[in-house]
């Protein structure tokens, strides 16, 4: 035999065989890189990131933002070199290591940034210089001037650039940051311009100072209540399995009664509308009125419909749809287990959140270094050196928004990886017992070694659906108030069409990861494996997704409505309630981000179950040999819905055969007395059934009779 066409055919085998075993939806051992490409070419882009950082740092740009510079393009506490055309530029500071303002709560809202003329000092201000005699005896004593390099510091009372070229009176006392070496105001107030400029609001100043000074006097019991909000949803991620059955039921109450009752009040109102309108009506001279009061029927009579048509549709979900909550009471009852033999999931949102605040500081300062970096450009109001990207430079701040976007989604995605890994071998473990014994671990692992690319391109498609909704979202702003209505909505639609195909890709790449989790397949097989799973139980999706996320939802406001209230409680020995507006809207928001952070590892462990639940339905049937892998709680549930399917056949069996029989034995129908059927069961529970003439003494029972029908009752 050829050698050449045995190894072809073995390896043909080879590939079935590895064909086959991936199709068997079971967690592999021997696993194998998949998306290659795209983990190199993530790589690649992680070097252009790197690039972008080291050339501000080799270009002064990092130094710039680190040590300051002054309003002439020398930087602090270093020699300078000459800047052509920049007079002032070239000294000597070595000894001036701090960045001073001459008016440092002269901040621009719109551009937010500060308008004041910046030198370097070599010491800031600690006590408060009224007049310019304290200028100069501050320069005198410390040799520290604080006006412009031109001007000396024993002549500042007398000299008339002294107004323009020197601080505001009265200079406020002041400390230099920690790392960056600014001369920051002690006094509270102008925190609160600075506050102005960042959320671009401008109302009464006391009001926002009495709540800025509300925060830094309750700073202790932010933090007390924050950290009450994080033990609150870590606690409620444990206890909700015992908890989902009583939720769901009451929301889907809630939520049939709710509607109910909103329909008929609409219904309630037209009618009252209706009977007692027309009097009004009659009263009313001016047109105008009686044409408001019109259009106020017509729109009551539209809601009512909606409402009435909206209720009937949710009405009959819930009546299709009620045995499918019996699976979502399960797969939170299974998630509570998962979160008790895999308790370092409790973790997972820690160290995701620890990782994007890393990399988002790391992206802050790299953008603060290409904000100094460049070429130096007079500005042209102020008549300050600015330093700025000139030509293909300026695409660096592009390249690094997008770094933005596609680093943070890939930092989810292994959250999602990760997750996704530890749910399947915790499922697919029949022995609880023989677990590893670190899961998470194993699943990091598994990711870091093998599935990088898969992660990378994942993270990628949601980039390309993220950055064009950001732009148009920033496009929407710029032209608020300018734009017409046509233009106005149709950037809303699109906006919010990218929106939801940024949510279905979300969901559908989280499915992706599950089934690489499982298979060790690419991407695109993953998703469409996914897809297909998906779609084959998409009633089950729907009820999971609507009446699961509801729930998780009610999980995060019982969160914030806790904190809040106990914030309540503790801050009630502050007279001014005033000052409890911004703690509390603080605290809130924070309890709020904790809770959805831990909720959403909850809600991606459910979604895993599912999916693993709809495989192991599929594949298995719980005969020798392809036993389930299911919980007992989904094995309950697997066991109601055949005993249901079976009485339902049952019922549409004895259906057809009362229909059957019917029609049989019209064709057979005789005079009355003169034949008789005889019915005769068999073996197996089959039944015979005759037709015989009368019966008579030379004619008994069973001869001459005629099989007419061989039937299983």
């Amino acid at each position: 035999m050829d050698p050449k066409r045995l190894s072809s055919s073995s390896q043909q085998q080879v590939r079935l065989r590895q064909k086959r075993t991936k199709r068997e939806w079971r967690p592999l051992e021997d696993r194998s890189c998949t998306d290659l490409p795209w983990f190199l070419l993530f790589t690649v882009f992680c070097v252009g990131m790197g690039s972008i950082c080291g050339f501000t740092i080799v270009t002064g740009g990092a130094a710039r933002l680190v040590f300051g510079y002054d309003s002439y393009g020398n930087t602090c506490g270093q020699r300078n070199e000459q800047i052509e055309g920049v007079r002032l530029s070239g000294l000597d500071h070595t000894d001036r290591k701090f960045v001073f303002f001459l008016d440092p709560c002269n901040v621009d809202i719109v551009q937010r940034k500060i308008k004041s003329m910046a030198l370097c000092v070599s010491l800031c201000p600690t006590e408060e210089l009224k007049t310019y005699q304290d200028l100069k005896r501050f320069a005198m004593i410390n040799g520290s001037e604080l006006c412009s390099y031109e001007l000396a510091g024993h002549k500042y009372p007398g000299l008339p650039e002294r107004f323009t070229k020197c601080p505001k009176l009265p200079v406020p006392p002041s400390k230099p940051l920690p790392v960056f070496n600014r001369c920051t105001p002690v006094d509270i107030s102008c925190y609160a311009r600075f506050a102005e400029a960042v959320v671009t609001f401008v109302g009464d100043n006391s009001v926002l100072h009495r709540l800025i000074a509300g925060v830094a006097a309750s700073k202790e019991i932010i933090i007390g209540l924050c950290v009450l909000a994080l033990f609150l949803s870590m606690i409620l991620m444990v206890i909700i399995r015992y908890i989902s059955a009583v939720l769901v039921w009451i929301l889907t109450s809630l939520v049939v009664l709710g509607s109910l009752a909103g329909t008929s009040v609409l219904w309630w109102l037209y009618i009252d509308y209706r009977l007692y309108g027309n009097d009004t009506k009659v009263l009313k001279e001016a047109k105008e009125e009686v044409e408001v009061t019109r259009d106020s029927g017509q729109a009551l009579l539209v809601y009512a419909v909606a409402a009435t048509v909206f209720t009937i549709i949710l009405l009959l979900l819930m009546l299709f749809m009620r045995k499918r909550v019996a699976l979502t009471i399960a797969l939170f009852h299974v998630a509570g287990k998962v979160f008790i033999h895999l308790p370092l999931l409790t973790l997972q949102p820690f160290v995701t959140f620890f990782a994007l605040l890393l990399f988002w500081i790391y992206w802050i300062l790299v953008l603060l270094f290409l904000g100094t970096t460049g070429n130096p450009v007079q500005n042209e109001e102020t008549g300050l050196t600015e330093f700025r990207l000139t030509g293909p430079l300026q695409y660096l701040t592009w390249y690094h928004a997008v770094g933005l976007v596609w680093i943070s989604e890939f930092i989810l995605a292994c959250q999602q990886m990760t997750v996704a890994g530890a749910v399947v071998t915790y499922y697919f473990t029949r022995d609880k017992n023989r677990l590893p014994v670190t899961p998470i671990l194993s699943s990091v692992l598994r990711l870091v070694r093998y599935h990088l690319g898969t992660v990378a391109k994942g993270s990628f498609i949601i980039t390309l659906v993220k950055i064009p909704r950001l732009i148009l979202m920033y496009i929407h702003n710029q032209l608020k108030g300018k734009e017409n209505a046509c233009a106005r909505c149709m950037l809303k639609t699109c906006i919010c069409c990218l929106w939801c195909l940024e949510k279905c890709l979300n969901y559908l790449n989280q499915n992706a990861y599950a089934a690489t989790a499982i298979n060790s397949t690419s991407f695109c097989t993953s998703a469409r494996d996914a897809f297909v799973i998906l779609v084959e139980n998409a009633l089950r999706v729907a009820t999971i997704n609507a009446i699961g996320d509801f729930v998780l939802f009610l999980g995060k406001i019982l969160i914030v409505t806790t904190t809040a209230f106990a914030g309540v409680l503790l801050l009630n020995y502050q007279r001014d309630y005033a000052e409890w507006l911004l703690p509390l809207i603080i605290v809130c928001l924070f309890s709020f981000l904790v809770a959805h952070c831990f909720l959403s590892i909850f809600e991606i462990v459910v979604d895993v179950l599912f999916l693993c639940f709809a495989i192991d339905t599929k594949y298995n049937d719980g005969t020798p040999g392809k036993e389930f892998f299911m919980d007992k709680a989904l094995m309950e549930f697997v066991e109601s819905s055949r005993r249901l399917e079976r009485a339902v056949e049952r019922g549409r069996s004895r259906v057809k055969e009362v229909v059957s029989e019917g029609a049989e034995m019209k064709p057979m129908m005789f005079a009355p007395g003169r034949v008789r059927r005889i019915r005769k069961q068999k073996p197996g529970g089959r039944h015979l059934l005759y037709v015989c003439p009368p019966a008579t003494a030379n004619n008994p029972p069973k001869k001459n009779c005629r099989e007419t029908k061989n039937y299983q009752k």
